[in-house]
């Protein structure tokens, strides 16, 4: 006897094969990703690099802008030092020239003459002063003339008067002192 057996009996499908298509679409969609994610990690690692290095170029040039600043105070200093110096120097060349220039003046002056006023502006030299006759005045004028340290004499004003009596000449002259 045959026996018929009417009851459903669950019976295993077969899978299907996936179609290749689907299998190259994913492995390359895998692929791709993969690829992007190599990608994105080594250019991160780059710009963070970058990045570092940036920031320690940044640092650099902020050492090296104080190191400029300071070389550029210390010209200041040096320069404003030999301005100084410069000064200094010249004041000490130049000390003695008053010196010579009264005894100058005075080694010069004829007797029956005298002074009444001197000064100095730059290298001009003024003189007011008395004398008993004009002839003194002109002999005082050319051993000013003759002196080696005087230049340009130039006798302003020799006029007569009478002081207490005693009948007198004034003058005043302008000479420049060579350097």
């Amino acid at each position: 006897m045959i026996k018929v057996n009417l009851l459903p009996v669950k019976r295993k499908k077969k899978a299907k094969p996936i179609p290749a298509f689907l299998i190259a679409t994913i492995l390359g969609t895998v692929g791709v990703c993969l690829i992007m994610a190599f990608l994105f990690f080594t250019y991160s690692s780059r710009l963070s690099d970058r990045k570092a290095k940036f920031a320690k170029n940044e640092r650099t040039i902020a050492e090296l802008k104080e190191k400029i600043k300071a070389v550029e105070d210390f010209e200041k200093r040096n320069k404003v030092f030999k301005e100084r110096s410069d000064i200094i120097e010249q004041l000490s060349r130049n000390k003695s020239v008053p010196v010579k220039i009264l005894d100058e003046i005075s080694a010069i002056m004829p007797n029956g003459i005298w002074l009444q006023a001197l000064s100095f502006t730059g290298d001009t030299v003024s003189l007011d002063g008395y004398g008993f006759t004009n002839t003194d005045i002109v002999a005082y004028v050319d051993n000013l003339k003759a002196s080696k340290i005087f230049t340009e004499v130039y006798l302003q004003e020799s006029r007569s008067t009478e002081i207490e009596k005693i009948p007198l000449y004034v003058f005043k002259l302008t000479f420049k002192v060579k350097a």
